[in-house]
């Protein structure tokens, strides 16, 4: 079976400055449709630095970045925002949701920005199912400021999914929730994968590494497997 993505000997070097630093050297990698996996590592490894590359907002300055087959190593941006909007789903430590609008709004809001202009009752649709699927439907007409912190992290995975991506990228989505939340959340973003969405998370909390299919360790631009705790 072809993977979703397959990334071979992707280097990215920082430059700019006095002496340039490798950020990313060499990483190949594998990913199938419904897999979830953990990159792990210190501050500063290049695990953003990754995901931005995996999300298409950077380009690789070698290797090779394949999607479903097609190179996609070297887009224009306007093709690459066009991928970015049908196949990928992007959630963030911050939730970034506006304030004024209740959760299925902001929701929604992914709909519009994303997919253009849907038929009202396909977006409510839509909408609700996203939610129920991270289990706030209940809390579609609350506004943030009437939610914790984990219904907003919840809101924002949702909006990601409304959507429908094949590839969720999750950069420490539970950096700022206690350890209960956090599971929640965790929860909520490996539920993608039973739809064959494949779950790509970038944390710091070992706990939540251990849940997912594989761990990628991330140093000094090196990417390698370990094993998952049994």
């Amino acid at each position: 079976m072809t993977a979703l993505i397959q990334l071979t000997g992707i280097t990215k070097v920082l430059k700019g400055q006095e002496q340039p630093r490798t950020i990313l050297d060499g990483v190949s990698l594998d990913v199938h449709a419904g897999e979830s996996l953990a990159i792990v590592g210190r501050s500063g490894s290049g695990k953003s630095t990754l995901l931005s590359v995996l999300g298409l907002f950077d380009r690789p300055d070698q290797g090779t970045y394949l999607l479903s087959g097609d190179d996609i190593s070297r887009l224009p941006e306007r093709r690459a925002a066009k991928l970015r909007s049908s196949h990928f789903g992007f959630v963030f430590q911050r939730f970034f949701l506006l304030k004024h609008l209740t959760a299925a709004q902001n929701v929604a809001m992914a709909l519009v920005n994303g997919q253009g202009w849907l038929p009202r009752r396909q977006r409510k649709a839509r909408v609700m199912q996203a939610l129920e699927q991270v289990g706030i439907a209940h809390l579609a007409k609350n506004r943030p400021a009437r939610m914790s912190g984990g219904e907003q992290q919840r809101v924002a995975i949702a909006r990601a999914l409304v959507r429908e991506p094949r590839i969720l990228l999750a950069d420490e989505p539970t950096g700022a929730l206690d350890t209960e939340t956090g599971a929640l959340v965790i929860d909520a973003l490996q539920s993608v994968t039973s739809r064959g969405c494949a779950l790509i998370l970038v944390t710091h909390d070992r706990d939540h590494a251990a849940r997912m299919g594989r761990i990628l360790h991330l140093d000094a631009g090196v990417l390698t497997e370990q094993r998952v705790p049994a």
